[in-house]
């Protein structure tokens, strides 16, 4: 009887769990351009099914800017990884989260201490800052 007990409660427990990879936002996954863009440039973000994302920038054909994106789960925190921009991977802690947003924090980071994504009217907005400025982003989704 006891063991019986002790089934049932792992196996209520386990459902009741949250994995991590549920967490993701999925909102993010498609391919989105920048609206608003300077003449003469078009920015684009990429997201896939595994949270992979690409933003890069092109002036005519040449690309002028491109940055690796991923989130991915550190020590059972998810985190907005950034690549090629720094020499070495920078790391943003997803601090807030909904099914539409998330912002996601480095303190010690020069420029941006902190990223935020959210999905409105159907359109991918973004913003980068610190605590002098920030940036504003909005995308339309091409998919």
């Amino acid at each position: 009887m006891r063991a019986a007990l002790i089934i049932v409660c792992l196996i209520i427990f386990s459902s009741c769990t949250t994995r991590r990879e549920d967490l993701k936002p999925t909102f993010l996954i498609g391919n989105w351009e920048r609206l608003h863009e300077k003449e003469g440039k078009e920015t684009f973000e990429i997201w896939d099914a595994d949270f992979n994302g690409l933003g890069f920038t092109l002036k005519e054909k040449d690309t002028v800017f491109k940055e690796i994106l991923s989130i991915v789960a550190i020590n059972d925190t998810l985190t907005l990884k950034v690549e090629g921009v720094n020499p070495t991977p920078t790391l943003f802690k997803i601090t807030h989260q909904t099914d539409t947003s998330f912002v996601a924090e480095n303190p010690t980071h020069d420029f941006p201490t902190k990223i935020e994504y959210w999905l409105e009217n159907k359109q991918l907005k973004a913003k980068v800052s610190n605590k002098e400025f920030g940036i504003d982003f909005v995308f339309k989704r091409l998919d």
